[in-house]
């Protein structure tokens, strides 16, 4: 059997990606690639237009699904002894009274048969309104301030967190997918404001309860690089510890990167590898065409 390479988290311009998802075939096969996923941002069946008013738009356009599903699927069967293409999308859970639920699941999804699912929470929503955490750190902070601040400014980032893995665990709850994507990327713009403190207890629990909804739901947990290639972090999504937990719950992983652009594919393959072993885990594992695919570290 050949070796396998294996990346199904990639953006093209049909969400936020740089490149036409055509372009990251084409880099795919020639940085040796034997798998590629595309992986657009869907919050189906909602518009994002609702949060136009505080961040640029970066999920796809409800008019533009059938375009994307048409093209990866025409771009499947054109490379087909060259690659295999899989049409995924990366769907984000949000649920609020006012606007809707979106959720990662294969059932309101059937009509585009995706070959894989990636579920990621990206917004905290509030009783009093939502925030994305991926955004630039002074909309975080934003955000931060206008939902978990006391009459002082004081910021309540425990709060926040809880809030963002409950929410994560509701996800695994209530969808049926087959990756849970970046599981801790509240971390992202921690690093600029220093809203929590990864080494506190309640952190780590929050870890290990969201590692067991993860084994529960039979999920595997993405090792995402993306924050890397970006320049946003030096680590990869999850970190150590939370690795470590998962691995305990026997939870299997995959590296994926997250790619906004075609070079950045395979963008810190190598070192992610070397977290999955330090924390234990002596393979990778990839839904690919209906089953899933084992490769040795």
């Amino acid at each position: 059997m050949e070796k396998q390479k294996i990346n199904l988290h990639t953006h093209s311009k049909f969400s936020d990606g740089k490149n036409t998802a055509r372009e990251h075939v084409i880099a795919a096969i020639e940085k040796g690639f034997t798998v590629l996923g595309f992986s657009e941002h869907s919050l189906h069946p909602l518009d994002p237009a609702f949060y136009y008013d505080v961040d640029s738009n970066w999920h796809m356009l409800p008019r533009d699904f059938e375009a994307y599903v048409k093209e990866i699927k025409a771009l499947k069967e054109e490379f087909a002894d060259r690659i295999i293409i899989q049409l995924g999308f990366e769907a984000d859970y949000f649920l609020s009274p006012k606007l809707g639920l979106a959720f990662p699941d294969k059932a309101s999804y059937s009509k585009f048969k995706p070959d894989f699912i990636i579920g990621s929470v990206h917004f905290i929503n509030t009783p009093g309104g939502f925030f994305s955490v991926d955004n630039k750190a002074e909309e975080v902070e934003k955000g931060l301030k206008a939902f978990y601040s006391d009459s002082k400014g004081n910021i309540n980032g425990k709060a926040a967190v809880c809030d963002y893995f409950e929410a994560q665990r509701q996800m695994l709850a209530r969808g049926k997918f087959e990756i849970i994507g970046h599981p801790d990327l509240i971390r992202i713009r921690n690093g600029a404001l220093n809203f929590f403190d990864e080494n506190e207890s309640w952190y780590k629990e929050q870890l290990k309860l969201t590692a067991k909804a993860i084994a529960t739901a039979g999920v595997i947990a993405e090792i995402n690089t993306g924050a890397i290639a970006r320049g946003l972090m030096n680590d990869v999504y999850p970190a150590a510890q939370f690795l470590e937990y998962l691995k305990e719950q026997e939870v299997p992983v995959c590296i994926n990167t997250d790619a906004h652009k075609c070079e950045f594919l395979d963008a810190s393959f190598d070192y992610a590898a070397q977290c999955a072993k330090k924390a234990g885990y002596d393979e990778l594992s990839y839904p690919v065409e209906g089953k899933i695919v084992h490769i040795k570290l």
